[in-house]
């Protein structure tokens, strides 16, 4: 999963990217509101972190902007404003959560994890895709109840496929949501992920649409 961080505190920024990225996230870090508004809108996110105080342009004029653009990404507003109207007015300019300075960077994370679960249509914070579970806070995987040791990589494109199982998710798409912004798109690194998610968690796990990407297969492949 892909995250975008629009924070001018430098030492917040860094220490927020540190949490996500320990929690297996790829973080993109913007430290101005015009630099961050365009990542927001000409980039795939999974969620947002905003701050509310940018230089440049405003966090509620961002958000506000992006909920007229059609953006629907879940958004996370960050804000030393305590009242609850400032509260308020983030939620109605389109916030999905609201966390107010100073924070402890576990709840950050975990509700953000929460935020996205939700935003595609699970409930629970262990996904299950017939005998494969994914728990996103123990990063653990268990198949038939047995874990599974996955690499970094591989957790992110099971994650990403879990959260859309049924769905058919193009290369570009995955590529797109646990690489970083530096990632050779032209390589064929996704078929060999593919690949390795099928050996240890199972040949039928997946199935490929040529020509249109991967499907997380949603019904009991037992």
């Amino acid at each position: 999963m892909r995250i975008l961080v629009i924070e001018d505190d430098p030492v917040l920024s860094l220490q927020i990217e540190d949490a996500l990225a320990n929690s297996n996230y790829i973080v993109d870090l913007a430290n101005e509101g015009e630099g961050g508004w365009f990542l927001g809108q000409s980039e795939p996110y999974d969620a947002v972190v905003l701050d509310l105080g940018l230089p440049g342009m405003d966090g509620l004029l961002i958000l506000e902007k992006w909920r007229q653009e059609g953006l629907k990404m879940p958004v996370m507003v960050l804000s030393a404003r305590c009242s609850w109207r400032e509260r308020v007015l983030g939620l109605r300019a389109g916030a999905d959560d609201y966390l107010s300075k100073p924070f402890v960077m576990e709840e950050l994370v975990a509700r953000l994890q929460t935020l996205i679960r939700r935003a595609t249509g699970h409930a629970f914070p262990v996904l299950r895709c017939g005998f494969i579970e994914l728990d996103q806070y123990s990063r653990q995987v268990l198949v038939n109840g047995r874990p599974v040791k996955l690499t970094a990589l591989e957790f992110r494109a099971l994650s990403y496929l879990m959260h859309y199982q049924g769905k058919i998710i193009s290369k570009t798409e995955l590529t797109e949501h646990i690489y970083d912004q530096h990632f050779d798109f032209d390589s064929n690194v996704i078929e060999v992920l593919i690949n390795h998610l099928r050996r240890k968690l199972g040949k039928d796990l997946i199935k490929t649409h040529r020509g249109m990407g991967y499907q997380m297969l949603a019904n009991d492949m037992s």
